[in-house]
């Protein structure tokens, strides 16, 4: 598994560190918060790059990325068994998350609510997330795949 896909996979993850993001929620936040928003996270990375161009690279780059989430649940000292359930269940979960924004931009505000409250049950406020995640998605929009390649940047 290539190295060069670390940079998207670290800047992703420092997305998914912002503070801001768990205030809605009435409890500390969890590595099953914290995944959620990860997903949520590269779910529009996906969706704002992908292409017939962009196939391979992309794939490479999701195997990386659910690789490396396999990696930080073994660390977390889940065995053998659970964690081929828990990575299905997230690999799935990220796939309807996929699926849901797909239109995204098609969207009424209302309809995006809804869509993340499917996600997002623990946190009250999901407006001010999805605040968040329409600039994080207009800025992924004003780049290039190629520019998350070469550097650590920050959308």
């Amino acid at each position: 598994m290539s190295e060069k896909y670390l940079y998207i996979y670290n800047n992703l993850i420092n997305f998914t560190r912002n503070k801001d993001l768990y205030k809605s929620l009435d409890r500390n936040d969890n590595f099953s918060d914290r995944l959620t928003l990860f997903l949520l996270h590269f779910a529009f990375f996906l969706k704002n790059f992908k292409n017939e161009e962009n196939r391979i690279i992309l794939q490479e780059i999701y195997d990386f990325n659910f690789r490396q989430l396999e990696l930080s649940i073994r660390e977390i000292g889940y065995g053998d068994q659970s964690i081929n359930k828990k990575m299905k269940d997230y690999v799935n979960l990220f796939h309807s998350m996929v699926s849901e924004i797909h239109f995204w931009k098609k969207l009424l505000r209302t309809q995006k609510l809804e869509k993340f409250a499917i996600f997002l049950t623990d946190f009250k406020e999901i407006d001010q997330l999805l605040d968040y995640f329409e600039i994080f998605d207009e800025n992924l929009s004003k780049k290039t795949l190629n520019s998350y390649l070469k550097s650590v940047s920050n959308p």
